[in-house]
C-alpha cells in the first residue's frame, strides 16, 4: 500500500487481530537497498510475489505502507474457491474455451500451491474447513442440478446439489431455495495466513519492510528508483501489488480499479444458539450480486461478511451488519456483537484480476474483487515466473486488461450500479414471492 504512514501502524480491531498466532513487525526501510526486483504492496498479492521469486532464487524487496495484511487480506471472510469474480461463462464469451478453461486451470492449481505453502511452511492459519455451500435467494433451485452437472463436465469440478429440505437441516432460514456444494473450496484465518506467507518469503531470502509507505516512483538510468521517506530501493523490475490502496502512486493503475468498501462482522460465542440457525462448519455465500458470506468458527461464533458500497468508513457498521445476518436469521437477531470492520477491495470493471505488464521491468497484480483468496496467489505466481523464466502466461490475462475505470468518479459509479443491483435483486425477491403466493 502506499499511504502515508507517520507512525508505526497497528491492524484494526478485528476477529483476525485478536486471534493473531505472531504479531511480530518488520522493520521500515533505512537507507538504500538494491534488488532484482522492487514489489509494492504487502497484501497477499505482493506477498506472493515477493514469495514466488524468493523460491527462484531472485532477490526481491516489499515495500509496505503499513503491515502485511492491513489492509483486505487481513480482512476478508477467510474463503478459498477456485474461479474468479466474473462467471466463468462470461469469460469463455470473451475469451474462447481454450483459454478459459486454462484460466480455470490455473485458479485450481493456485488451491493446490496454497495447501502445500501451508504444510511446506506449517502456516498457523487453521483448522481448514472444507466446504463452501453457494445458496440460491430465489426460487430457481431447479436449475441448481443442470449448473453443478454442466460446470462438473466443463471443469472437471466436484459440485453436489443440496436440494431445499437439506439444505434447511443444515441451516436454519426459509431465505435460500437450493444450493451448490463445494468440497473444494474451504475457509481458513486470513491474517495468520498472510502473515504465514510474508514469513516464507523471509526464509527464502526475501526482504520485506513495514511501515514504508512508497513516495515515487521514477527511472533512475536502466534501473527504478523506488522511494519511500527514509530509503530507496534500486531495481530492475517493479511490481505494483496495491490494489484498492494504490492512490495515485501510478495514474494509470489507480484509474482502471475501483477501490469499494466491504464489510464483516463477528459475533460472541453463541454456544447452544449456534444450532439453532447454522448447523454446520462449511463456508456459506449467496447469489445475489452483494452477497451475504459466513462460517461458523470452531469457538461458536459466527462471521459474518456482506454489503458492497463506495463507503469505506461507515457509520453505524454494527447495526448494518446485525440487520443483514436477521434478515437471513431473525432468531440471532438479539446476539452480542464482538467486532465488525470495514474492509477495501479493488475491482475492474471486467470482474478480473489486472495481471500484466505495462513496459519493460514494470508488471502488476491487482483488482481481485472480492475473489482474491486464491487469485492472489494464482497472480503472484505468474508474475514470478515471468520475471524469473521468462514464461508468458501472464498474457492470458491480456484481453481483459486495464479498462478505464471511471476515475476520481468510480465510486460514485460503483455505487449507483451497486443500488441498481440491489434494486434488481429485490425486484426478483418480490417476484418469487408474488409466485409462491
Amino acid at each position: 500500500m502506499t499511504s502515508p504512514a507517520t507512525s508505526p501502524a497497528t491492524y484494526p480491531d478485528s476477529y483476525y487481530s485478536r486471534s493473531l498466532a505472531d504479531d511480530r513487525r518488520r522493520p521500515a526501510l533505512d537507507g538504500d537497498q538494491q534488488a532484482t526486483v522492487c514489489v509494492i504492496g504487502g497484501g497477499l498479492a505482493g506477498l506472493n510475489t515477493l514469495l514466488g521469486l524468493a523460491e527462484r532464487g531472485v532477490s526481491a524487496i516489499l515495500l509496505e505502507a503499513r503491515r502485511v495484511g492491513w489492509g483486505a487480506s487481513g480482512r476478508n471472510g477467510g474463503f478459498v474457491s477456485a474461479g474468479y469474480a466474473q462467471s466463468h461463462d462470461r469469460i469463455r464469451a470473451r475469451v474462447g474455451a481454450d483459454a478459459a478453461g486454462e484460466l480455470h486451470r490455473l485458479s485450481r492449481a493456485a488451491i493446490d500451491l496454497i495447501k502445500a505453502r501451508i504444510e511446506r511452511y506449517d502456516i498457523a492459519c487453521g483448522p481448514l474447513t472444507p466446504g463452501v455451500l453457494a445458496a440460491t435467494w430465489f426460487r430457481r433451485g431447479h436449475d441448481l442440478p443442470r449448473a453443478a452437472e454442466a460446470r462438473n463436465a466443463a471443469l472437471g469440478g466436484r459440485l453436489e446439489y443440496w436440494p431445499v429440505d437439506r439444505l434447511r437441516q443444515a441451516l436454519a432460514t426459509d431465505r435460500y431455495h437450493g444450493a451448490l456444494f463445494d468440497p473444494d473450496a474451504f475457509t481458513f484465518h486470513a491474517l495468520n495466513f498472510t502473515r504465514g506467507i510474508a514469513d516464507a518469503a523471509l526464509a527464502n531470502g526475501g526482504r520485506l519492510f513495514e511501515d514504508s509507505p512508497v513516495l515515487s516512483v521514477n527511472r533512475q538510468g536502466d534501473r527504478h528508483a523506488v522511494r519511500t521517506a527514509r530509503g530507496r530501493v534500486l531495481a530492475d523490475h517493479v511490481v505494483y501489488c496495491c490494489s484498492g490502496y494504490l492512490g495515485w502512486l501510478h495514474p494509470r493503475l489507480a484509474w482502471s480499479t475501483i477501490p469499494v468498501g466491504t464489510y464483516v462482522m463477528v459475533t460472541a460465542p453463541l454456544g447452544d444458539r449456534l444450532a439453532s440457525a447454522i448447523r454446520v462448519p462449511h463456508g456459506v455465500a449467496d447469489d445475489r450480486i452483494a452477497q451475504d458470506y459466513y462460517r461458523a468458527l470452531p469457538d461458536g461464533r459466527i462471521l459474518w461478511g456482506g454489503y458492497v458500497s463506495a463507503v469505506t468508513q461507515p457509520r453505524h457498521l454494527e447495526a448494518k451488519m446485525r440487520a443483514a445476518m436477521s434478515r437471513v436469521y431473525p432468531q440471532l437477531a438479539d446476539v452480542p456483537i464482538a467486532a465488525a470492520w470495514p474492509g477495501t477491495m479493488g475491482y475492474a470493471t471486467h470482474k478480473m484480476p489486472q495481471i500484466g505488464r505495462l513496459a519493460p521491468g514494470v508488471w502488476y497484480n491487482q483488482g481481485f474483487g472480492g475473489h482474491g483468496m486464491n487469485t492472489t496467489t494464482l497472480g503472484g505466481e505468474v508474475i514470478a515466473r515471468a520475471i524469473a523464466e521468462g514464461d508468458e502466461t501472464w498474457r492470458l490475462f491480456q484481453p481483459f486488461g486495464l479498462t478505464f475505470a471511471g476515475g476520481p468518479l468510480a465510486p460514485v459509479a460503483a455505487q449507483t450500479a451497486y443500488w441498481l443491483y440491489q434494486a434488481r435483486d429485490g425486484w426478483r425477491a418480490w417476484r418469487d414471492r408474488r409466485a409462491g403466493d
